[in-house]
């Protein structure tokens, strides 16, 4: 098991390829991966986390067809 990985938002934006908007929208929503806050001002997600979110988009997207 390796030791999990904090990644900032422009990261997690890289990453997903999602606005700053649709990441809060569904955090709220509940289908995405909720920020750690680090204190003050700043937060994070664990990489794993949203590495799995991805997954999982991937796998919807294969089983409803989509390409």
């Amino acid at each position: 098991m390796h030791k999990p990985r904090f990644i900032r938002l422009p990261d997690v934006i890289t990453k997903t390829g999602l606005r700053r908007s649709t990441i809060y929208e569904r955090m709220a929503e509940g289908t995405f991966p909720t920020a750690i806050n680090l204190g003050g001002r700043s937060v994070a997600w664990i990489e794993t986390e949203v590495d799995d979110w991805m997954l999982s988009q991937i796998e919807k997207s294969r089983l409803a067809g989509v390409r």
